[in-house]
């Protein structure tokens, strides 16, 4: 699927496209357990779904992603930080979170997931802003691709005043970033295949 300029998406085509996604995700792994690895706070209504989605037996961790900029000298950086991790050692793993734009918070958790050696380890986001990228990273899979670098909002994402994540649909709001999705700083990723 191609990126398009699309303002909006209804909450009958998210479904369509979410069942599909779990089939797809079924097949790829096999019946095999699969350990999904959610982030908080935006990607809890995306996972929600597309878990029940997949047939695979499947085993739930939470993370929340820290965000926040460190002064050094003259230069500012951007800290992305995680909770305590899960053990997946030898483990079938996929991240899922909802928007993916500038890929480092993302790249990072792979990263992060990775030193503890599963077996395989992929991502899925809802909605992937390729524009946006600043890393070499894509999901493995998607929902939707966009060109947008509006700020998204309803079906668990939030506007900036932390509202609107109970909306069915998913539009496309401001350019202002909207809350939960925050701006990254990067690196490189190495995900391992089943």
């Amino acid at each position: 699927m191609s990126a398009k300029r699309v303002s909006s998406y209804s909450a009958q085509r998210i479904s369509a496209r979410i069942a599909a996604l779990g089939k797809q995700i079924s097949r790829m792994y096999g019946g095999r357990r699969l350990d999904a690895v959610v982030t908080m706070d935006r990607g809890f209504v995306f996972a929600a779904d597309l878990l029940r989605n997949v047939t695979s037996p499947t085993v739930c961790h939470f993370v929340r992603e820290q965000v926040r900029d460190v002064q050094q000298g003259n230069h500012a950086r951007r800290e992305v930080l995680f909770g305590s991790r899960p053990d997946l050692k030898g483990r079938d793993v996929l991240v899922l979170d909802a928007v993916m734009d500038t890929g480092v918070t993302q790249e990072f958790l792979l990263r992060r997931l990775a030193e503890s050696q599963p077996r395989s380890l992929r991502l899925a986001v809802l909605l992937d802003k390729k524009s946006g990228r600043h890393v070499d990273l894509e999901p493995d899979y998607f929902v939707f691709q966009t060109a947008s670098n509006l700020g998204w909002v309803g079906y668990g994402l939030s506007d900036a005043a932390g509202k609107r994540r109970n909306e069915r649909n998913l539009s496309a709001g401001s350019k202002k970033q909207a809350r939960g999705e925050p701006r990254n700083s990067a690196s490189n990723s190495k995900k391992k295949k089943p």
